[in-house]
């Protein structure tokens, strides 16, 4: 496990458990010798219980006091003193109230047993719970179930050790005992254990909340003082009622209404007056019962009244705190579902007015087609409309035609495909003018198997006129600049062929015409390109069966020539199986042209160029690669490359327009393909793009194409001039 993940699961740990804080050894042994004085009092109380001829007191406070007393100290350094403090009680005490030091040094053992078991299996079943480790008190049926089973399991333990040793010492074993040593210690501990695990908190933290008896007593007045009158008549009533009843059932004998108060209270008032009723009512009702007062002391025999004033008051106190706990946690999490709630009604404020604040039109259509929610945006633009069919209607492609209902965005974003800014005309109601939107859809599972679709409309009508704009302008710009630039080109084509003569002026004014000329070249290279550029955005397409290995065997084989001619290495191809594709075969060759021109313009100086083009068939689509080991793409670059005018290698010796890869990517888009660049694994860049198959081929297998490229120098020609990609 990671370090991090140790630190999260320690801060996991603590939040529930609370600080682990230990106190000091003074503080240790004055608490332990408190929690002794206390223990003594009340094993002293039980012990004069005691049936003549037995050694088993009827009552047993101790049993309760042990329990509060081991959890008050689970985090003192000297555990093992407070341990040795309650078997020395318990043996002294036993062996002067006639038990004698043997059977006293059982029962103090069986005691020990008792209080350790409890311990430890509280601290295994519930670690936050005070006492336990943590630092809460039980709040919930749950939290008090599962202290009684410890009760039950530890008193258990501890009577099994009581009655092993008694018969070891006496030989005797009796069942009357060992129920009565069950009973009055489950009682016990119910009563006075769980009383103590309800305020121990609020003591622990007595110092922390309060400071001083001073700052309590400020605080409970505080406190009292926000109590509704009503509801202090109502505490009032109850203990008052509660008195009467028990003195009814108690002194005068005539039953036992104890149930009524005791729900009443436990359903009404808070759980710490539950838990202080229990404490008193059932103490004062348990030792009238054994005195020979009330309803049970009819029952003759003594053990069978303990055990039944026991079980009896037992009972009552679980049932009280089960109706107070049960409570707590009810209005605990009506609480928590109001906070939840409101909570959720900020948020879909808060998600409403972000929506509606939205310039943006947003709908979400059902799986039948209705419009369960839009935005004022989608009002203005679709108009008020219930079914998303009404509004779609006016919905066009680009070039007017109908969008069909399977193909509208909502209707696949509920099958389940992701639409991705596909541009749409809408015409607005009460608006002649058609607007241009990019539409977004995306699918919305809502369980059950159901799908709803989140669709956003951008308008775009502005973005895409002033692109249409800019792009016929420089359309027209650069046709109207073929004119005077082959003017240019051919003037100075019949300047130079006059400057025959081996003259210094003559070499200066030739080699101005050079530059000239040079200049010239670059600039109808970027003609071109805005041409190709612009006929690639704009231009029909006319889909028909393409074969890939002759085109890239000619657009190779052109390269080449110019390569060669302008004095450098002729490319290397290896040639691989190329599939045929249903495309306009004009627009690929502009694709191919431009990939395989920049695979052999981005190589190093002195280095051949080497290129492998293959293709792989994917059901309807044809993915085609294309390999170089030029000089690659830098970091970062692989996706701007294909933006308009963008150059990875600006301000370099290879010189573009930063147009040409920007074609390459409209020409596959407008075929409903893509176009990806990554690192060669061998050094280089490799181009990826996919685009319609064509139907299999009549014959049953195509040749590999071996392409003869020239090797040597072909004859130069003032008009061998190849544009310039980027």
């Amino acid at each position: 496990m990671s370090a991090a993940g140790s630190a999260s699961d320690e801060a996991a740990v603590a939040e529930v458990t609370g600080p682990a804080y230990r106190m000091s050894v003074r503080a240790s042994l004055l608490r332990t010798a408190g929690f002794a004085a206390v223990y003594a009092v009340a094993f002293a109380a039980g012990r004069m219980t005691v049936v003549s001829g037995s050694h088993l007191a009827l009552l047993w406070p101790a049993a309760g006091v042990a329990v509060v007393w081991f959890c008050a100290q689970r985090r003192a350094r000297l555990r093992w003193v407070d341990a040795l403090a309650l078997f020395t009680i318990g043996l002294l005490g036993n062996t002067l109230t006639g038990a004698g030091p043997t059977l006293g040094a059982v029962l103090a053992l069986a005691n020990l047993v008792q209080v350790v078991a409890f311990s430890a299996l509280l601290s295994r079943w519930r670690p936050a719970l005070w006492g336990a480790g943590g630092h809460l008190r039980p709040s919930t049926p749950r939290d008090l179930m599962c202290v009684l089973g410890t009760i039950v399991v530890a008193v258990l333990a501890g009577a099994t050790t009581s009655q092993a040793g008694m018969w070891l010492v006496t030989g005797q074993l009796t069942g009357s005992s060992f129920i009565a040593w069950i009973t009055r210690d489950i009682a016990s501990a119910v009563v006075i254990g769980v009383a103590g695990m309800w305020f121990g908190p609020a003591m622990s933290a007595f110092r922390e909340r309060h400071g001083s008896l001073v700052g309590w007593w400020r605080d409970a007045d505080c406190d009292l003082r926000l109590i509704p009158t009503w509801r202090v008549a109502e505490y009032l009533a109850v203990a008052t009622c509660s008195l009467i009843a028990y003195l009814i059932g108690l002194v005068s004998d005539n039953g036992l209404p104890l149930i009524a108060v005791t729900a009443w209270a436990a359903i009404r008032l808070h759980t710490g007056f539950v838990v202080l009723n229990n404490l008193v009512l059932a103490g004062a009702s348990i030792t009238f019962t054994l005195r020979g007062d009330g309803a049970l002391a009819t029952i003759p025999d003594p053990y069978l009244r303990a055990v039944t004033a026991h079980v009896l008051f037992a009972v009552v106190a679980v049932a009280a705190l089960a109706l107070a706990l049960g409570r707590d946690e009810r209005q605990g999490l009506v609480r928590e579902l109001a906070d939840q709630r409101e909570q959720a009604r900020q948020h879909a404020a808060l998600m409403s007015a972000i929506i509606d604040s939205m310039g943006d039109a947003l709908s979400l259509v059902d799986g039948r087609g209705r419009v369960v929610l839009r935005n004022p945006a989608a009002v203005r633009l679709l108009g008020e409309v219930e079914v998303v069919g009404d509004a779609h209607r006016r919905l066009r492609r680009l070039d007017g035609t109908p969008v069909p209902t399977e193909a509208l965005p909502h209707t696949r974003a509920l099958a389940g495909d992701h639409v991705e800014g596909e541009d749409l005309l809408v015409h607005k109601p009460g608006d002649h003018d058609a607007r241009i939107v990019q539409v977004t859809a995306t699918p919305l599972p809502n369980g059950h198997g159901c799908r709803s679709a989140v669709v956003l409309y951008h308008d775009v009508t502005a973005e895409r006129r002033h692109r249409d704009h800019l792009v016929n302008f420089a359309g027209a710009v650069a046709h109207d600049l073929q004119s005077p630039l082959t003017a240019v080109e051919g003037w100075t084509e019949l300047a130079s062929d006059a400057l025959e003569a081996e003259q210094p002026a003559i070499d200066r004014s030739r080699d101005s015409l050079t530059r000239v000329s040079r200049a010239a070249t670059r600039m109808r290279g970027l003609i071109n390109d805005l041409l190709a550029y612009t006929a690639a955005r704009d231009a029909d397409l006319t889909p028909t069966r393409v074969e890939l290995a002759g085109l890239v065997a000619d657009v190779t084989a052109a390269r080449a020539d110019a390569a060669v001619a302008a004095g450098r290495p002729a490319p290397q191809l290896a040639p691989g199986r190329l599939h045929p594709v249903h495309a306009d075969a004009g627009a690929v060759r502009q694709l191919l042209d431009n990939l395989i021109g920049n695979a052999i313009k981005y190589t190093a100086p002195g280095v051949t160029a080497h290129l492998k083009i293959t293709s792989t068939r994917r059901d309807d689509i044809v993915e085609v690669t294309i390999a170089d080991n030029g000089i690659g793409i830098p970091p970062g670059q692989h996706e701007a490359i294909f933006d308009d005018f963008h150059r990875a290698h600006a301000g370099g010796a290879y010189a573009g327009t930063g147009l040409g890869l920007a074609i390459c990517h409209r020409i596959v888009s407008r075929h409903g393909g893509t176009i990806a660049a990554d690192d060669n694994p061998g050094g280089g860049s490799r181009f990826t793009f996919t685009l319609p198959a064509a139907d299999p081929p009549p014959t049953t297998g195509h040749p590999d194409v071996a392409l003869a490229l020239p090797t040597t120098a072909a004859p130069t020609r003032t008009g061998d001039r190849v544009p310039a990609r980027a």
